[in-house]
């Protein structure tokens, strides 16, 4: 998940410098070299690599419920929406990496926007995970009662709350992120040749949080990354423990081969989730507990490397889940085939000779009816 914590302090350092002319301590602000040498390369190729893969599973996902199954579960539902959350994040990621590489160009409403429902779409996915588990929770540790609470109805309404919960958490992101020309230039590190060549120079602006007085950043700065990490990551991460030690228990005295293999499914979703987001998590821990001490200019670009490198492996996760959550189960498998060979059939369709066109359309209302009739009394996520 991004660190929304992007600011002036995060980038200076304060020493001592003796000048015949000033009297006054100057403020010069880090390189953090490695820092940018890293994002050269995360931006561009890793990121891409994240976007095309996350655009791909989850498109499939989404265009799999649009026209192959219908929505005939709780689980299906969040399914449905954890992969239109993970569709937007990584849609919107593009264009935010772009303009932190270069200056921002899209002007305020779309700093509003991108960056609000870039925040909105984490949150959003995150606490979507934690109802999957306690879904899973309900319906193999509570089977009894697993009728009468995983109803649609219920399912539509928990997302509805989700979705308005990650709205109201994002309220600071879309309300602090401004679109500004930055006060911290060279001014006062320019000759008066360079001067006069300062005002020929195009503005560059940042899409940042910015705040009217100290007390208001203090406070927000510290609060949307704790907010962040309560939300986004610790709450769904004690939920998935708890519900899924449950099943895992209740999974291990069924002596049945599928309830075992479902086991090794759990601890892989866990594992994989823990893997992903935990390192990050603790790294935006330690820069907000140090926010506000005076670190060296190596202190501080280390603490970006890591920023990067820990914020890319958590992007990583919207990639994974199409494969976790759907394709895991031997029903969504079987309609993955169907579009891979419904796709081939419509190509056969415009490439073939025309004496062939009746026979791919008659295969391909084939395909669709059979799809469309076959018996689908679960969810997708098979345990």
């Amino acid at each position: 998940m991004e660190n929304p914590q992007v600011g002036m302090m995060d980038n200076l350092s304060y020493y001592d410098t003796s000048y015949t002319d000033f009297e006054y301590e100057v403020i010069e602000p880090c390189s953090h070299q490695n820092n940018h040498s890293v994002e050269l390369v995360v931006g561009p190729y890793i990121h891409s690599i994240i976007c095309i893969l996350g655009f791909v599973g989850n498109s499939l996902v989404i265009i799999t419920y649009a026209f192959y199954k219908r929505t005939k579960s709780m689980t299906d539902v969040y399914l449905l929406n954890v992969a239109i959350a993970d569709l937007l994040f990584v849609l919107s990621l593009p264009l935010i990496v772009y303009n932190e590489l270069s200056s921002w160009s899209m002007g305020p409403v779309a700093c509003k926007l991108l960056r609000g429902s870039y925040s909105m779409n984490l949150y959003s996915g995150m606490l979507l995970l934690a109802c999957i588990s306690t879904d899973r929770y309900i319906a193999i540790v509570q089977a009894r009662r697993s009728f009468r609470l995983r109803s649609l109805p219920y399912s539509r309404l928990i997302c509805t709350i989700v979705w308005a919960s990650a709205l109201l958490l994002s309220i600071p992101t879309f309300y602090f992120y401004t679109w500004y020309e930055p006060s911290y230039t060279e001014e006062i590190f320019l000759t008066e040749g360079e001067e006069n060549n300062e005002t020929s120079r195009p503005s560059q602006y940042v899409c940042q949080f910015r705040f009217m007085d100290s007390d208001t950043a203090w406070k927000t700065r510290v609060a949307v990354p704790s907010t962040q990490m309560a939300m986004g990551f610790f709450l769904p991460l004690l939920i998935m423990v708890f519900c899924y030690t449950a099943v895992i228990v209740t999974l291990l005295r069924a002596r049945n081969f599928q309830r075992h293999k479902a086991v090794r499914v759990v601890l892989v979703v866990v594992a994989v989730f823990i893997t992903c987001h935990l390192p990050y998590n603790m790294t935006l821990l330690y820069d907000t507990v140090n926010m506000f001490e005076l670190q060296s200019c190596e202190a501080s670009d280390a603490l970006h490397v890591a920023k990067t490198v820990t914020q890319t492996i958590a992007y990583l996760h919207c990639c994974l889940n199409p494969v976790l959550y759907a394709f895991v189960g031997v029903k969504f498998r079987n309609h993955f085939r169907r579009i891979v060979q419904d796709l081939w059939c419509l190509g056969k369709r415009y490439i073939a000779p025309r004496r062939f066109s009746r026979v791919t359309s008659e295969m391909y209302v084939s395909t669709r009816r059979s799809v469309d009739g076959s018996s689908d009394n679960g969810s997708s996520f098979t345990m």
